[in-house]
């Protein structure tokens, strides 16, 4: 038997696909485009909307002699006509995006103050276009990555460490194209919207490229490689300030507000909670569960029918256990589910809005009031499931997983309650 309410689920379905579609390039792009320049059109861009992105230009100047090439995840490629698309791995680097980050290096040097370098940028551009500072590998980086992924620490943590292990991050890139004219369309995906943390800001000034770094060290262990753990407590020479041309064209609060818009439509109250939430997956799925429980049962913060929106990036630290399959979505909402104990009538959304929730096939999962109900009665032991991060696995058994593939945009996460 099941519990969840149709009508919920396919509002919830539809908040998240107005989410996306807000921040689609193919709707975005031409509207924040540059007056073309006398001399050459160069396009170059990483992150997972990189190709959809090129695209777009592409579409939108369809006379324009312009060259270029842009790095995006596996999966994610779209196909074009004059800018190249290379595919690489996300979130660990690999060889093809250190040959990516190669290409666009190359792509931008020689330009003269009359050429223009449009920067496509995107979630994802800092695993996808990888170029290890002077003295370490691309093996060494890549074992920091997974350092990171594996240590729960925040997104600008991550970034800060990969700036500085970085020969394109933190306005090197900029640099690199000198003096010619370089404009940034950007897509965020972090608290906040930083350009800085956006893809670890490979076209905006670093001001914090001599910052104390020791602390993320220590927290990493013994496993970091040594050369990286030079780099990270050195004090590095200082990046020439400069002045960026830097446009987002989509961010997570614009896609919270057209899910806000749409469920305002079909008579459901929208209250947006914040498009930065970070923190434990799992405390984040207990507050939220306070949180819809008041407002179930007390009207406070809203009275339903209402739907709660909120987006930002969880974290889930692994420790020393060998994992399950998971992501931050789904842990959350088994974590939220937990703490709801089949609470009457509350549903939730939590998906990625690039299609891929970690490293797992789907964008994230829907919880109901018989979700524990349906999981026990596959012999599921869900506290057990969420003890060992396996919430993909839970979520895959009972047939509530969110899959829509790569959807070429990414705005973060977006998590969607409802209350009735």
């Amino acid at each position: 038997m099941r519990d969840l309410n149709p009508s919920a689920r396919d509002l919830l379905l539809q908040l998240f696909a107005a989410a996306v579609d807000s921040a689609d390039p193919a709707k975005t792009v031409a509207r924040h485009l540059p007056e073309l320049p006398r001399g050459r059109v160069v396009v170059v861009g990483a992150g997972k909307s990189a190709a959809a992105m090129a695209r777009a230009v592409e579409e939108a100047w369809p006379e324009v002699n312009l060259t270029g090439v842009v790095v995006t995840r596996y999966g994610h490629a779209v196909p074009t006509r004059r800018i190249e698309v290379i595919e690489a791995a996300h979130p660990v680097p690999d060889a093809n995006g250190a040959m990516a980050a190669r290409r666009i290096l190359q792509a931008v040097s020689g330009l003269g103050p009359d050429d223009l370098v449009l920067a496509l940028i995107s979630g994802g551009g800092s695993a996808l276009m990888t170029a290890p500072a002077p003295g370490l590998t691309l093996d060494e980086k890549m074992q920091v990555n997974r350092l990171l992924l594996a240590s729960g620490a925040p997104i600008s943590v991550m970034n800060r460490v990969r700036r500085r292990l970085s020969s394109v991050k933190g306005g090197r890139l900029a640099l690199a194209a000198a003096p010619a004219r370089m404009v940034t369309l950007a897509i965020s995906d972090v608290p906040e919207d930083d350009p800085l943390a956006i893809a670890s800001g490979p076209t905006v000034h670093d001001p914090d490229a001599g910052g104390d770094l020791s602390e993320i060290v220590n927290q990493l262990g013994p496993d970091l490689p040594a050369a990286a753990r030079r780099l990270l407590l050195a004090t590095p020479d200082p990046i020439p300030e400069f002045a960026a041309d830097y446009r987002l064209i989509s961010t997570p609060q614009m896609a919270l507000e057209a899910a806000a818009e749409l469920a305002r439509t079909v008579g459901v109250k929208p209250l947006i909670l914040g498009d930065a939430i970070e923190g434990e997956a799992s405390a984040a799925g207990q507050i939220m569960a306070g949180i819809s429980r008041s407002a179930a049962l007390h009207g406070h913060p809203v009275a339903g029918p209402a739907v709660l929106l909120s987006g930002g990036e969880t974290t889930v630290t692994i420790g020393d256990a060998k994992p399950g399959r998971g992501g931050r979505n789904t842990e959350f909402l088994l974590s939220m589910s937990l703490a709801l104990d089949g609470q009457t009538g509350i549903h939730a959304l939590a998906c990625d809005t690039d299609g891929i929730d970690g490293t797992e096939d789907a964008a994230g999962a829907i919880i109901g009031p018989d979700t524990l109900i349906r999981a026990r009665a596959e012999g599921l032991d869900p506290p057990a499931i969420l003890r060992g991060h396996d919430s993909y696995s839970l979520f895959d058994r009972i047939g509530d997983l969110v899959r829509t593939g790569p959807t070429l945009t990414n705005v973060n996460d977006f998590r969607a309650i409802y209350i009735p």
